[in-house]
């Protein structure tokens, strides 16, 4: 059993919660920014995070009721969070009444211009183009145990 295996059991055993589907990530795409992330969720600013449509093109979107092993960026679980919302929105339509629920940034053109970059990476990778119309997953959470 691995380190996630073995947190996501403690968790069922120590809520009385019967096993289910879960998944396990980390956030970002480098670790200074990944364990920064965690950070936020750790002390409850982070509560939401906004990948885009493309990151789920190998399995599924989040739906509302599941549950993810949140690690570091070395793979560590930290803590497990479930799904409160989830809004699929271009990334034209995202506000700052939402993105400010990622706890990362103080104004709309801050969030806009570090997730361009991210975009920009992920589309890459999959070979898409970052667009203001690329459809956002906008996935809101509460932390559930830690």
């Amino acid at each position: 059993m691995n380190q996630v295996e073995a947190y996501w059991e403690k968790f069922l055993a120590e809520k009385n919660t019967p096993n289910q589907p879960y998944t396990s990530w980390h956030f970002e795409l480098n670790e200074r920014l990944a364990n920064e992330l965690l950070e936020l969720v750790l002390n409850g600013k982070k509560r939401a995070t906004a990948p885009s449509i493309h990151d789920f093109e190998h399995e599924p979107l989040p739906k509302v009721g599941d549950y993810s092993v949140i690690t570091n960026w070395a793979g560590e679980p930290k803590c497990i969070i479930q799904t409160t919302s989830v809004q699929i929105l271009a990334f034209k339509d995202v506000t700052f009444e939402l993105a400010r629920l990622e706890g990362e940034d103080d104004n709309l053109e801050t969030w806009r211009e570090g997730h361009i970059r991210y975009y920009t990476q992920v589309c890459k990778a999959v070979n898409q183009e970052f667009t203001w119309d690329m459809p956002v997953v906008f996935e809101q959470f509460k932390v559930v145990y830690q």
